[in-house]
């Protein structure tokens, strides 16, 4: 199985919307699970402070994530999330990609 690759975004709450944020999140739709899953996201994990969301990722090619905002059922989640988030006038998400100046992962010795 080939590497895969960490991908990372911040993104920006609008004032008050962390609760429903984590809400959703933590009830998201089956159809987008099986989405972000088809388009080669093999993992997410979000992190918060104050009004920003760190977003990590794991994922099979460079283009997965390209790929899943452009799907259907994303763009309906992005619906739901407009009033929460803060959006680019293309309708996108406003988020910045960070970029990895360091890694480790250890290795065990016997």
């Amino acid at each position: 199985m080939a590497e895969t690759i960490r991908k990372a975004f911040v993104l920006k709450l609008k004032p008050g919307a962390l609760d429903d944020y984590i809400y959703w999140h933590d009830n998201i739709w089956p159809e987008l699970q099986q989405e972000i899953a088809r388009q080669g996201i093999a993992e997410i994990s979000l992190f918060q402070l104050e009004d920003m969301i760190f977003l990590h990722s794991r994922v099979n090619d460079p283009e997965a994530w390209t790929r899943l905002w452009d799907s259907d059922v994303h763009r309906r989640w992005g619906e739901l999330m407009n009033p929460l988030m803060h959006y680019r006038d293309d309708g996108i998400i406003d988020s910045r990609e960070l970029r990895e100046i360091w890694h480790f992962t250890p290795e065990l010795t016997g």
